[in-house]
């Protein structure tokens, strides 16, 4: 009877060792699986390194010397220096005959063109006519002056007069018919053709002396008042190079160079003295021509030696003028006086020395 119940109890303790290790088995698997079924956590943010901003530099320069000039600068053109526009001087009539092309060479007094003007050869016939009656009978007159009333014969001189008079007036006006080139050259300009309707004082050509050539050169009003005869001028002339010269004449205004006090019209073409004219230090290339452009700048004033900063360096406040000076102590104001002033650099005349730095603004 003991050994049986050994045997049962043996048997029970058996069971029961073997559910336990049953149920720590089961309750390590479902704590696997149970993680397993959980969501993953979310990676943790990487934040973005955060610079601090950097002060930005201000430039510094250095306190230089130079040669500085200030300039006057224009465009222009090549014009012969003798130069001069025709024109008619009568009213209402059409170009009969046009005796020279754009281009030729002309002689002086050579026929440029004439008008048609029968009308006014008929009435001058008609009054040379009536003028020979008229003499016929001042001879009559004159043989009966002492039997005439002294006031009736003098009015009679009168009128005998006033009609030799207009015989002259009408062949001067005849003659303004015709144009002639006033001197040998070339005609560069020739707006009429034949059979036109001209007017007076409107330009039937230009004859110019293309052998003597000028530079002439178009300068605002405001900046030719800066500008004086005699100042040095560099040129640079398209396709020939650079040329140096002087300053040899300003402008006359156009207002002020009529002809003869008549108006030459709108369209009239320019002439060298409407422009600043400069002479060359050096002959001009033989292949450059009438008309060819150029650009120029007349040196206004031109300082040796100048104590320059750049502009951007000059600080005003006011009536004062400084600059900020950079040097081994750090960075301090100094009051500056300023001459001569360009698009990019200023004169300093008092306060800075060269090789000293200077802060930018």
């Amino acid at each position: 009877m003991s050994m049986k119940w050994w045997t049962e109890n043996s048997t029970v303790k058996g069971r029961l060792r073997r559910g336990a290790l049953a149920f720590t088995l089961g309750a390590a698997l479902l704590a696997a699986s149970g993680c397993a079924l959980l969501p993953d956590e979310p990676d943790e943010e990487v934040l973005p390194e955060i610079t601090p901003p950097q002060i930005s530099q201000k430039p510094e320069y250095e306190v230089t010397t130079t040669t500085l000039e200030t300039k006057v600068s224009g465009t222009g053109k090549l014009m012969s220096t003798q130069e001069e526009t025709i024109y008619f001087t009568l009213e209402g009539k059409r170009l009969k005959t046009l005796a020279v092309e754009l281009g030729d060479a002309v002689q002086a007094g050579q026929l440029i063109g004439e008008l048609d003007v029968e009308d006014m050869q008929k009435e001058l016939t008609m009054q040379k006519l009536q003028f020979r009656t008229n003499e016929i009978e001042m001879k009559e007159l004159l043989r009966k002056r002492d039997e005439m009333d002294a006031i009736e014969f003098e009015k009679a001189v009168i009128a005998f007069e006033e009609a030799r008079q207009q015989i002259v007036d009408r062949e001067t006006e005849l003659g303004k018919a015709a144009l002639y080139a006033p001197f040998a050259g070339t005609v560069v300009s020739l707006p009429v053709q034949k059979g036109d309707a001209i007017t007076a004082y409107e330009p039937v050509a230009v004859i110019a002396d293309t052998s003597d050539l000028a530079v002439a050169v178009s300068i605002s009003k405001e900046r030719l008042e800066q500008v004086a005869v005699g100042m040095p001028v560099t040129v640079d002339i398209n396709n020939a190079g650079s040329f140096t010269g002087k300053v040899k004449s300003l402008p006359v205004p156009k207002e002020d160079s009529g002809n003869n006090g008549q108006n030459p019209g709108n369209n009239a073409p320019e002439r060298p003295e409407h422009f600043l004219l400069v002479v060359l230090d050096e002959a001009l290339p033989e292949d450059v021509t009438r008309g060819t452009p150029l650009s120029a700048s007349v040196i206004t004033k031109r300082t040796e030696n100048a104590i320059v900063i750049p502009s951007a360096a000059l600080r005003s406040i006011g009536s004062r003028t400084y600059v900020q000076v950079a040097d081994e102590q750090g960075k301090r104001e100094v009051d500056v006086a300023v001459g001569q002033q360009t698009a990019t650099q200023v004169e300093i005349l008092e306060g800075l020395t060269p090789g000293q730095k200077v802060v930018g603004r």
